[in-house]
């Protein structure tokens, strides 16, 4: 039902308007709490097996929401009522931006994919801490994701984010520097280990002074070379950091300028999961996000050695039920593979 309203209806509409009604579709979903209570009892993930930590956090399945839909952290609830095990919301920045001008998100729809240029457009940190300062009427796992405010130069870069963590590591599940956006000029030469130990060392000495001692990750695109992958990976490691979310959108295809997601990133990002795995064994949470669409995209990425994995474009093709399916699809494939937990499967081909 749902791809015969995409291809009939929704196509039809510019992708960015879509993009917002939905969003605040979901905002009201969850301001009304009984609506919002019945939606998780069906849909959310609640089978044991399906349960994994991650750096001191537990979540009820492994299938997240990436960072980019919910930029401003107004409707986790909402998404996780549908089945998804954890939100990132953001990108946030420190002060509120517009973002790039429009038109600036393109559908790709016969190959699955996704291509975007907004630029960080959010409300700002200070913004986003009031929401999550808000009791959760559902249980959800928030990640918060945070970015360099584009007309900040690079030798501020540093301090911006420190003032984004400040104001919502406090607030945030897990935190994440992401570095790795190609739509803010100059955002990605931050993964330069050169550049990014001081940014990383800064934030996390943030993260560490939050009550709770707010876990840490950095996200990386797909476009490093593999030795820079390498290079991230050995700085993680050495810095302490959890874990590593891996890959953002890539710059390289012919369509429009911007960052592109869905189905062509799937072979890039596998590839890279599997190096960092190889690099870094168990020692970090591996978050694995690019080219996912069904179970088994999930399945295949959880035996490569990711303890997470992330999806955006998929559920934009997959419609609004897309990761409650795949969950009851993994609890299927655990109990078909005589498997009790969905730990077992972590790395089984790594």
């Amino acid at each position: 039902m749902y791809r015969l309203v995409f291809s009939q209806v929704l196509r039809r509409f510019d992708a960015e308007a879509v993009h917002r009604l939905t969003v605040s579709a979901l905002a009201l979903l969850a301001r009304l709490p009984l609506l919002k209570r019945l939606l998780h009892r069906a849909f959310a993930p609640h089978d044991p097996a399906l349960r994994v930590s991650a750096f001191g956090v537990h979540f009820p399945g492994p299938l997240g929401l990436a960072a980019g839909f919910d930029k401003d952290a107004a409707c986790a609830e909402g998404i996780a009522a549908l089945g998804f095990g954890h939100v990132e919301v953001g990108t946030i920045t420190a002060h509120a931006q517009p973002g790039n001008p429009r038109p600036r998100l393109f559908r790709l729809v016969r190959e699955h994919a996704v291509i975007n240029r907004m630029g960080f457009n959010n409300a700002g940190a200070a913004a986003a801490a009031r929401r999550l300062r808000r009791t959760r009427g559902v249980p959800v796992v928030v990640g918060v994701n945070i970015g360099k405010t584009k007309v900040v130069p690079e030798s501020g870069a540093v301090a911006d984010y420190v003032a984004s963590a400040r104001r919502l590591a406090p607030l945030a599940d897990y935190l994440v520097v992401n570095v790795s956006s190609p739509n803010t000029p100059g955002l990605r030469d931050l993964q330069a280990v050169s550049l990014l130990r001081p940014l990383l060392t800064a934030v996390k000495e943030v993260a560490d002074g939050t009550p709770r001692r707010t876990p840490l990750l950095v996200k990386i695109a797909p476009d490093l070379a593999d030795e820079d992958v390498d290079a991230v990976a050995d700085l993680a490691l050495e810095l302490g950091i959890d874990g590593i979310i891996a890959t953002n959108t890539t710059i390289r295809h012919g369509g429009e300028t911007g960052g592109l997601s869905g189905r062509p990133l799937k072979a890039r990002s596998l590839e890279v999961l599997r190096r960092l795995r190889a690099k870094v064994g168990d020692r970090l949470t591996l978050v694995s996000v690019g080219g996912v669409e069904d179970v088994d995209d999930v399945w295949e990425r959880l035996l490569a050695g990711a303890t997470l994995v992330q999806g955006y474009t998929g559920w934009i093709y997959g419609g609004p039920l897309w990761a409650s399916h795949i969950h009851r699809s993994l609890s299927r494939r655990l109990r078909r593979h005589g498997m009790k937990s969905i730990t077992e499967a972590i790395g089984r081909t790594a």
